[in-house]
């Protein structure tokens, strides 16, 4: 009885890729997968913009990430919505998810949560947790060593706790 439910499982997931890889198809700049060793040694180019799942082994670089996106060094160009778990997680322009990581950076809006040694958003909506927090405009809590809100409302710089609504 598990052994049918492990077969289905794998059926149904099998099942998902090939449609969402059908839909990948129409738009050609989108794929629900993609692993990386490093870039530009990756199974999609740093254009293709990956809605589902990316596994970076060293450095993966697309333009987009939608989904779980995991490894040593995962790098959007452009926006994601992702579950991020690496050493670094880099996103070039706005971000909304998780990030874990030892340094988090996000080029423009991130609305979420950041974990880790060194958080860093153009503007953060939501909590930084790590040991360096920084942000140019923060709504939400920040919580760590050295916390920086540039825009200065209420405060440009606390230790331990900073917070902005």
């Amino acid at each position: 009885m598990m052994k049918n439910k492990w077969y289905l499982c794998l059926v149904l997931m099998l099942l998902m890729i090939f449609c969402f890889q059908n839909s990948a198809t129409a738009e050609s700049d989108i794929s629900p997968i993609n692993f990386a060793l490093f870039n530009p040694v990756q199974i999609f180019d740093a254009d293709t913009s990956i809605h589902g799942f990316r596994l970076n082994l060293i450095y993966g670089l697309n333009q987009d990430v939608r989904g779980l996106d995991i490894g040593l060094i995962n790098h959007a160009q452009g926006d994601a919505g992702a579950l991020q778990f690496g050493l670094g997680n880099i996103v070039g322009g706005n971000f909304s998810g998780w990030q874990a990581g030892l340094f988090n950076t996000v080029g423009g809006t991130a609305v979420g949560l950041q974990t880790g040694f060194f958080n860093s958003a153009k503007e953060f909506r939501g909590l930084q947790l790590g040991v360096v927090n920084m942000t140019d405009k923060l709504h939400g809590l920040q919580i760590g060593l050295l916390n920086f809100n540039w825009s200065g409302e209420p405060l440009t710089f606390f230790p331990i706790i900073n917070f902005s609504f």
